[in-house]
């Protein structure tokens, strides 16, 4: 009886899926982050997802920043970038929704988005008391490109495979308009995939599509090589890859 009621909420809740959270800044939103449990948060720009996956610990404002920390999480947000918040609980796998807030601009792209992993019911309780305005779903979802295969030869793939080789950490960061976020740790394994270069552990999603990188940049530093993405226009496009050295015998 219970499975049954839990599929008639998730029904419910999914048939008018798409809402707006009007007339509240973002730092409430965000504040309200830490009760919503284990969560990812994600940038995407120019080929570039970089994904922080796990529980939001604090969030607390700097200046015009305000900063998402904990184990798991390092972000940086500007609110003044963000003109509406959309919330989206239409993604459902395996009988779970899979909640989704989208950070956007003026022009509707995503400055930054998260999406919940622990359900419907802590998102629901987390936001509860916000002004929300129901809005219609923008018709069926687009369908997933076909995409070629990642060359062997991408040049997306230098530092990542440095990383492998070194055994060393790394710090991967992404940086965007009004938004940015890093992770450390060791590159055990880089797979592509379905025309993207990707990197996951447990705490950590990196999708990089191939061919979206043309070249890196490589600046020297005190025990460390950071390399930062360029595309064919030679421009950055928001990636930077940081190498420690490895110790000298």
């Amino acid at each position: 009886m219970r499975h049954i009621e839990n599929d008639e909420r998730i029904t419910a809740m999914t048939e008018q899926a798409t809402r707006r959270i009007l007339r509240e800044p973002v730092d409430r939103v965000l504040g309200k982050l830490p009760l919503v449990g284990k969560l990812m948060i994600i940038g995407k720009r120019n080929g570039v997802t970089h994904e922080r996956i796990g529980p939001v610990e604090t969030v607390a404002a700097e200046a015009e920043w305000i900063f998402c920390r904990g184990g798991h999480h390092d972000s940086r947000i500007d609110p003044a970038l963000v003109a509406v918040i959309v919330a989206d609980t239409s993604s459902v796998m395996q009988g779970q929704v899979y909640p989704r807030l989208d950070f956007n601009d003026e022009q509707g792209e995503a400055v930054f988005s998260v999406v919940g992993f622990d359900g419907l019911e802590p998102f629901e309780a987390a936001f509860a008391g916000l002004c929300l305005e129901t809005a219609e779903i923008d018709g069926a979802k687009p369908e997933r490109p076909e995409r070629p295969n990642v060359a062997d030869n991408d040049p997306g793939l230098k530092p990542l495979n440095l990383a492998i080789e070194t055994a060393q950490p790394v710090v991967i960061a992404f940086s965007g308009p009004g938004f940015d976020q890093s992770w450390s740790g060791i590159v055990e394994k880089v797979k592509p995939a379905m025309g993207f270069i990707n990197v996951m552990t447990s705490d950590f999603h990196l999708h990089l599509l191939g061919g979206a990188v043309a070249s890196w940049v490589e600046r020297e530093e005190i025990g460390a090589t950071t390399f930062y993405a360029l595309d064919a226009g030679q421009k950055e496009i928001g990636l930077n890859v940081r190498l420690v050295a490895a110790a000298s015998n």
